[in-house]
């Protein structure tokens, strides 16, 4: 067995001119088998074949969806709100803590006083959202160490 290899049948080393060779033929082959392209719509202009093509139509819609609207960012040591006012009040859309924080005691609105805690090991940060004239604000509280 030794000397033979592992696979029954004798392999033979290919050269990359036999391979390029190889994947023509099977090019050609696949080209071959193909069904014939259907001539586009020409005309000629001043000698020179000119395609057709046709207009498409404008779209009334964009293509890319818009959100319905957009909120306001509010910051704090421990994270960011995204605030939204609503006719029943401060909706809040999203929050995102910042590194070192967690959000926690999140209450979204309109109604029930709209807030968000961050916590981490040094305090606490809680950001209590409102809106008053169509403007969305924050009080901030926040608490270190053991003043919870």
């Amino acid at each position: 067995m030794l000397g033979q290899g592992i696979t029954a049948s004798p392999s033979q080393q290919l050269t990359t001119a036999m391979v390029n060779r190889a994947l023509a033929s099977e090019g050609a082959e696949t080209v071959s088998r193909l069904p014939a392209p259907v001539p586009s719509p020409s005309v000629r202009l001043g000698g020179v074949a000119m395609p057709i093509t046709r207009a498409t139509p404008a779209r009334s819609q964009p293509l890319v969806p818009v959100s319905p609207q957009a909120g306001t960012v509010l910051s704090s040591a421990g994270g960011t709100v995204v605030v939204l006012c609503e006719q029943a009040g401060a909706y809040l859309q999203s929050w995102s803590p910042q590194q070192g924080y967690e959000a926690n005691s999140v209450v979204r609105g309109p109604g029930g006083g709209p807030q968000v805690s961050f916590t981490s090991s040094q305090g606490k940060v809680t950001m209590f959202l409102r809106c008053r004239g169509g403007v969305p604000s924050a009080a901030v509280h926040t608490s270190w160490g053991r003043d919870e």
